[in-house]
């Protein structure tokens, strides 16, 4: 069993004398705060986080001081601003070199405590993110409950497809399904694209009509315990044309091949590079424009680049994408995604489906 949060991001940021994760307004909050504390709920719009010596604080306003109690740390509860300065000043008393999570951090609450306590600003992301990075039991039971109910949607989505069916309403319909099968919410927004569209990697579904012979591309997730899954499907309605279907090969065996190369103490560059020599091997060379994977969390980008040119390293616990593409502007995309579990020897697909080509 993993030490408290707190502690494994202490220890791993051992020139800090403390770091301050500070949540601005919504939408500008910070995944971090509700991994510290474990909170399950709640906005905590202004509340303080301080990781010190192993030991975590939280600072919350009455409107949150209930819920805060139901998670971790020392819950510190301020009557006004003056009272909050005070408690915040406390904690962070004798520190020098305070961390922060410059990438989410807003300006003003940085300065806020710069000014306040009179310490140093430092940049705490590298530490929070090796940190994240490495799930807990609990975190990754959580990320198996959003893969159990994404993958049950991926199962039901030909029977939601039929002629003249749109973009917005099957994606409104598997966000819909999600919500019925447990889901807390969409981990990011619903892509559903259709013939050419799906050359658009970050395509916004439409109110483009499905129609025989194309290809139907789907890349969703959903939330559970605040915990990610994210995933891609990718079927035809009626026969394709045999671009797609090679398009549809090489890119199930680009994923199958960058899939066995994620294991604990590999580097994460070498499963993009493997999948790319499969993708570049023939027709479809220079058409996968994006990385193989990326980490997933609390947030369905966690700071993992599984990129031919990363310089991370494979930890057992990290949680990654495996989602080679291919892309035909005009004609239409292929992409296979899956949540994966990194492990000692190899890898947990968490999604599943069915991978073979599918012809509805």
């Amino acid at each position: 069993m993993f030490s408290s949060r707190a502690k494994r991001l202490t220890e791993n940021a051992p020139e800090l004398d403390a770091i301050v994760i500070i949540n601005g307004q919504e939408p500008f909050l910070d995944s971090t705060f509700w991994y510290l504390t474990g909170q399950r709920s709640g906005t905590f719009e202004g509340g303080i986080a301080v990781a010190r010596d192993g030991n975590l604080d939280v600072i919350v306003s009455p409107l949150e001081a209930e819920g805060a109690r139901e998670g971790m740390g020392e819950i510190h509860e301020y009557a006004d601003r003056e009272d909050r300065n005070n408690i915040l000043k406390d904690l962070l008393k004798g520190c020098v070199n305070v961390g922060f999570n410059i990438n989410s951090a807003p300006y003003s609450g940085v300065e806020y405590v710069r000014k306040l306590a009179d310490v140093k600003v430092a940049d705490a992301t590298k530490s929070i993110n090796d940190t994240i990075s490495v799930k807990d039991e609990k975190e990754v039971e959580a990320i198996r409950r959003a893969c159990r109910i994404s993958s049950k949607v991926a199962d039901e989505i030909p029977g939601m497809l039929r002629s003249g069916v749109t973009e917005k309403s099957v994606a409104a319909a598997m966000d819909n399904r999600m919500r019925e099968l447990g889901g807390e919410g969409n981990a990011f927004d619903t892509i559903a694209a259709f013939g050419e569209n799906a050359s658009k990697p970050h395509h916004s579904p439409t109110d483009r009509k499905l129609g025989k012979g194309d290809v139907a591309l789907f890349d969703f997730g959903t939330k559970y315990d605040r915990y990610c899954s994210d995933m891609t499907r990718t079927v035809f309605f009626g026969e394709p044309k045999d671009v797609l279907k090679r398009a549809y090969v090489t890119v199930m065996e680009a994923q199958e091949t960058g899939f066995l190369c994620y294991r604990d103490g590999a580097p994460a560059s070498e499963a993009d590079i493997q999948a790319r020599k499969v993708i570049d091997a023939g027709e479809f060379k220079g058409r996968m424009i994006h990385t193989f994977g990326h980490g997933i969390g609390m947030d369905v980008h966690e700071a993992i680049s599984v990129y031919s040119r990363s310089e991370q390293i494979l930890r057992s616990g990290n949680v990654v994408s495996a989602e080679p593409g291919i892309y035909l502007p005009g004609v239409g995309g292929i992409r296979i995604e899956d949540t994966c579990l990194v492990k000692v020897g190899g890898a947990e697909r968490l999604t599943s489906f069915d991978r073979d080509l599918t012809i509805i």
